[in-house]
C-alpha cells in the first residue's frame, strides 16, 4: 500500500541522521546549530527546544561528515513539536524550498546512502 493510501503525506522516506545543521530565520540573526534527526529528500527533522513557527523561512547549512562539502538553502517550517510532550522529539521539520542543483544532488546521496544502511522511518 503506497504512502498517501496509509494516511502518510510524505512525498519521500526518511532516514535517520544526526548531523549538525546551522540555521537562522533572517539575515540579522546569529546561527544557531542544533542537530538533525532524520532527512529525506524533501526535508529534514531538526531537534531543538526553541522551534520557530510553522510557515518561517529558515536558511540551513550542514556538511557531509567529513567536512568536504557545505550544502545551503532556504526551508519553510511545516511542523512544530513543541517541547515537552511526551513521546515525541521536540523540534520542526523543515521542507527544503531553494537548494541549488549540486546540494541537491548531495542530498540525494546522504539519503540514498543512510536508506540502504537503515531503511525508511515513517
Amino acid at each position: 500500500m503506497a504512502d498517501h493510501e496509509q494516511g502518510n503525506k510524505r512525498r519521500h522516506p526518511r532516514a535517520p541522521l544526526s548531523l549538525l545543521v546551522q540555521y537562522r530565520f533572517n539575515s540579522f540573526d546569529d546561527f544557531l546549530a542544533e542537530y538533525s534527526v532524520n532527512i529525506s529528500q524533501s526535508g529534514m527533522f531538526i531537534r531543538t527546544d526553541t522551534p520557530s513557527e510553522e510557515g518561517a523561512i529558515i536558511f540551513l547549512q550542514f556538511a557531509l561528515a567529513d567536512g568536504s562539502k557545505l550544502i545551503e538553502g532556504m526551508g519553510r517550517v511545516v511542523r512544530v513539536n513543541p517541547p515537552g510532550v511526551a513521546g515525541r522529539v521536540a523540534g520542526m521539520g523543515v521542507e527544503f524550498l531553494n537548494f541549488d542543483p549540486e546540494s541537491m544532488a548531495l542530498i540525494e546521496e546522504i539519503c540514498a546512502a543512510r536508506l540502504a544502511q537503515s531503511g525508511p522511518r515513517n
